[in-house]
């Protein structure tokens, strides 16, 4: 394994060779990370959680119980991906049929969230930056940035801040998260930050929540 220092792997867990772990990531029971997967800085994995061959995690991404990143999907920084969330990587899957060459790709993008139970179902898809995912939903097609979807099949219902509250049009026509401060405008049918660029790192300050979101939505 090349590891940066600081990595928690517990006993119970299966880390294969080669691969690559950043500095500061966890990995807690019984997990499995195949080889060649790439897994950044300050990563936490759950229980049971399942990494595939060649699969990029970014930083800060943590992974719920019971998640697996088949190959194919690709993680960007600050995902977070709910308990047993799913992930599918061929349209038609028939165990007689090998199609391990074809695996479809899927794009999670800086900041978004899967909710416990939601299904994302491949074939191109990307689910875009501080994009919401309702849990339980299931996802057949692309997801705009900040977009809150949910539903069978999931349909966008609003906008979402970056720390996950929805948004409102001022009589301004900006969007201001209730907690954060941050700003939003939407130009073209899709939402765009105002202070802060969408691919950006959330700064220092901002990282530790103030509010518990039924605080906001009473």
């Amino acid at each position: 394994m090349t590891a940066r220092e600081e990595v928690f792997v517990h006993p119970s867990s299966y880390v294969d060779e080669p691969c690559e772990i950043g500095r500061g990531t966890s990995i807690w029971f019984f997990c499995h990370i195949s080889k060649g997967a790439r897994l950044g800085e300050s990563c936490n994995l759950g229980q049971n959680v399942f990494i595939g061959e060649g699969v990029q995690v970014g930083r800060s991404v943590k992974i719920q119980n019971n998640v697996s990143v088949y190959p194919g999907v690709t993680l960007e920084d600050d995902v977070f991906l709910g308990p047993s969330c799913v992930f599918t990587n061929v349209s038609n899957p028939r165990s007689a049929v090998n199609r391990r060459h074809l695996y479809e790709k899927t794009l999670v993008r800086r900041g978004a969230t899967i909710g416990a139970n939601a299904t994302v179902v491949c074939g191109g898809t990307t689910i875009g930056r501080h994009a919401l995912i309702a849990a339980g939903a299931v996802v057949t097609g692309d997801v705009p940035d900040y977009a809150l979807v949910m539903g069978v099949p999931a349909r966008q219902v609003g906008w979402v801040s970056r720390h996950g509250h929805r948004l409102e049009a001022g009589a301004d026509g900006i969007f201001e998260c209730p907690e954060s401060g941050l700003r939003y405008v939407l130009e073209n049918d899709r939402l765009r930050g105002l202070d802060l660029d969408d691919d950006a790192p959330l700064p220092d300050t901002l990282r530790v929540g103030t509010k518990r979101y039924r605080e906001i939505t009473k």
